[in-house]
């Protein structure tokens, strides 16, 4: 039977505290959160950090540091760290949780690209801490900078780590540049490309969207890499599904969809893990363990990370 893996991002860096009072923001928070995920069957959960006063996107490694060793005593999940951090930060800013933390797996763009939140204040007037508003609506003219240098710059400077990466595909060219970075010896197989869908500058939310991602991935990388697809928004979960149907694995959690159906805001990441997991089991399936994912990507094991 094949066994799906289910990545649950638990925090993230797009939707503001504002929005949701869901969100995890405090170290503990988000520890409970991606201990929750993983008991309702995320075998791999992607990290950010929060500033606990205002939920401001932050890479400071300290505070990482206060909920990375509570996920590892309490689960066997496999953690993986952002390099994405935000689109305002700096790539040695974006990289350090990483750098110094070791992880298993960490992210990482594949392209330069706008990334448009602007959108989301129409839909959110509320918001209450003084960084939201500018933070969205100054999107409409900042670029999200992921150079072939800077590219380069995680890849090399991780490289004496073990930590393999979720290689993030926002649009058809990102899978050539992966390509580019797997001839040049850079990028390991077997790759995990996640392929997002729905982010304003990237490539639309359409089954057939995605249907072509696969199919170019395919030509691409063979049996050389493991597909797993996000939504962002009311995609999430019929993406997901049809990633699933077609043959991959999926990504959920409030980084990417704050929704657990129409008009109806998730009250934590496992609601959705569940609801994944749910149409997995209905598909005949099997939800993949955290050794399952570990072998599947060849990670080197939670024992051997630096937290």
């Amino acid at each position: 039977m094949r066994k799906v893996i289910v990545t649950c991002a638990i925090t993230g860096s797009i939707h503001t505290p504002s929005m949701s009072p869901h969100i995890p923001v405090t170290p503990k928070e988000i520890a409970d959160a991606a201990i929750e995920a993983h008991a309702a069957g995320a075998s791999i959960v992607h990290l950010h950090a929060r500033d606990p006063k205002d939920g401001r996107p932050t890479q400071d490694v300290e505070l990482f540091k206060q909920f990375l060793p509570q996920i590892k005593i309490a689960c066997d999940v496999v953690i993986n760290l952002t390099t994405g951090g935000a689109s305002t930060m700096s790539i040695h800013e974006r990289l350090r949780p990483a750098l110094e933390m070791k992880p298993e797996v960490a992210s990482l763009n594949m392209g330069s690209m706008n990334f448009g939140l602007y959108e989301m204040l129409g839909r959110y007037p509320n918001l209450k801490h003084d960084w939201e508003r500018p933070y969205l609506a100054e999107s409409d003219d900042r670029v999200f900078k992921n150079t072939f240098k800077d590219i380069a710059y995680i890849l090399e400077s991780c490289s004496d780590n073990g930590t393999r990466f979720e290689i993030e595909c926002y649009d058809i060219g990102h899978l050539y540049t992966a390509a580019h970075f797997l001839d040049r010896g850079l990028i390991k197989a077997p790759m995990m490309i996640q392929s997002v869908f729905g982010i304003r500058g990237g490539i639309g939310a359409d089954v057939e969207d995605l249907m072509h991602m696969k199919r170019t991935a395919d030509r691409l990388f063979g049996e050389d890499y493991v597909w797993s697809v996000l939504g962002t928004g009311r995609a999430q979960i019929p993406l997901a599904t049809a990633s699933i149907v077609v043959g991959g694995n999926a990504r959920v959690g409030l980084e990417d969809s704050l929704w657990d159906g129409p008009g109806k805001l998730a009250t934590s990441n496992a609601i959705q893990v569940k609801r994944l997991v749910s149409i997995i089991e209905a598909l005949s399936l099997e939800v993949a363990t955290p050794a399952d994912a570990r072998t599947a990507l060849k990670l080197k094991g939670k024992d051997n990370v630096a937290f």
